[in-house]
């Protein structure tokens, strides 16, 4: 049977088992989830789109993938940067879109069950009745799934007080490549049973199996919030406001740094006159029943650093935090433009902004920075002229590859948050051993046997 003849097979088989509805091979849907906003390298086409609506719709897809020989690359809302979901050759994407029914709250417990298609912002708007929130908010949280922050690990702006996606993951239900169901992790906060394999799966991009159950600890939602604006005349009095509300021990639940390339991005955007004001901003939000009071102690100390703070209640520190999320750049990154996701440790930041600097002017090429400065974890954006042509790709390439290794040379790594997809496969080795790479590979294998789930992600 010739390769053609099979996929078709596989195709036919799709629809018997799941349902024509199911499965499509509209070249128009093909397109539009054969990838996300990373950098594409190698443009495919899935054979077909399969829209698995419950369990027994995953497992089929897997045992009749696993059968063929042919790959599966799962998507959530396809809304990651690095590659994750792009499809590869022979290949069937599996969207979990459809699958996004909150399963249970248990309000008491401080825990929901969801399915992997649920919208971060919906879910929050949900538990918000209970008075409660799911922590993790990255910027695209209006659209991301939960599915897809589990696969990444995303992050967001709350990581400075609630981490990132694993610490709000209890336990996951996932489909093996094979089709076989299990269940790791557990209903509880605290649990240490056997190996820790749901924190194994969180940030495993696809790769390992499909999750089609989440169980997260939800949080309390704060009744009373306080914002800040802090402007700043450069980026290093900023940072040092950062080292600030650290030694009056202030935990905020939002600490943002924004350069003046990126308030200037803000001002065209939104007709702010923030770079008017000064070189740098900071974005402070504290919760909880102390906010007015922690918010009083962190302006007392920005003010003595000189800055210019926001008074007390001032909506425009609201929304300066709510536009922070777009200020990246004015669309989705290209040829041209690349937005970058690194994380350093703390203490090392003002100098590794330095350095981003510095790399920029030494290949001719265009930076600005946003940072979450709680956690240090930058977010660079590269670009040059596209009159510059391959040339001006090249500049940027090479000032790509030196900020990472200045991120790696201060204890950093090359991805905060927002996984290594395709994208950052090249990187990965500059971080991590041999040693550590060939451990990886034996557990993919011990999972994914004939290699079926994801190919060329997350790994090398």
């Amino acid at each position: 049977m010739s390769l053609q003849t099979a996929d078709a097979a596989l195709i036919d088989d799709l629809v018997q088992h799941i349902g024509e509805g199911a499965v499509s091979t509209d070249p128009t849907v093909l397109q539009s989830h054969s990838h996300d906003f990373g950098k594409i390298v190698d443009p495919q086409l899935p054979l077909a789109v399969v829209f698995a609506e419950r369990v027994e719709d995953v497992q089929a897809a897997l045992r009749l993938a696993s059968a063929a020989g042919v790959k599966v690359v799962p998507r959530g809302a396809g809304t990651g940067v690095s590659g994750g979901a792009h499809a590869v050759a022979r290949c069937i994407v599996l969207s979990l879109e459809r699958m996004n029914r909150i399963l249970e709250i248990r309000a008491e417990d401080e825990v929901a069950v969801v399915q992997p298609g649920v919208i971060n912002a919906v879910l929050n708007r949900t538990v918000a009745k209970h008075g409660l929130m799911y922590a993790p908010d990255p910027a695209s949280y209006k659209e991301s799934t939960i599915g897809g922050n589990v696969a990444t690990n995303a992050g967001g702006l709350r990581c400075a007080k609630y981490g990132v996606t694993t610490d709000s993951v209890l336990g996951l239900e996932v489909v093996l490549a094979d089709g076989t169901l299990i269940s790791t992790g557990r209903n509880t906060f605290k649990g240490v049973a056997g190996y820790d394999l749901t924190s194994l799966l969180v940030g495993s991009e696809g790769t390992l199996a499909v999750v089609v159950s989440v169980t997260v600890r939800l949080r309390y939602l704060s009744e009373r919030t306080c914002s800040i604006a802090a402007v700043f005349t450069d980026v290093v009095q900023a940072a040092a406001g950062v080292v600030a509300i650290a030694r009056v021990r202030v935990q905020p639940a939002i600490l943002e740094l924004l350069d003046i390339g990126t308030m200037r991005v803000l001002d065209a955007a939104y007709g702010s006159d923030l770079s008017a004001r000064g070189g740098a901003l900071l974005l402070v939000r504290t919760d909880g029943h102390g906010a007015e009071i922690e918010a009083g102690i962190v302006r007392s100390a920005l003010e003595n650093l000189g800055a210019q703070v926001s008074e007390p209640d001032d909506e425009e520190a609201v929304r300066l935090i709510e536009m922070r999320r777009a200020s990246r750049g004015d669309g989705q990154d290209d040829q041209y433009r690349v937005g970058e996701d690194i994380a350093v440790p703390r203490s090392a930041m003002v100098d590794y902004m330095g350095s981003l600097d510095r790399i920029a002017a030494r290949n001719n090429v265009m930076v600005r920075i946003v940072a979450h400065a709680g956690d240090g974890n930058l977010h660079p954006t590269f670009w040059v002229d596209p009159d510059d042509g391959t040339e001006g790709v090249a500049r940027l390439e090479a000032a790509l590859d030196e900020s990472i290794r200045a991120a790696l040379e201060v204890g950093g790594t090359i991805t905060g948050e927002h996984g290594v997809g395709t994208v950052k496969r090249e990187w990965l080795a500059w971080e991590q051993s041999e040693e550590v790479l060939e451990l990886q590979r034996k557990i993919k294998a011990v999972f994914d046997p004939q290699g079926i789930l994801n190919p060329g992600k997350a790994i090398v």
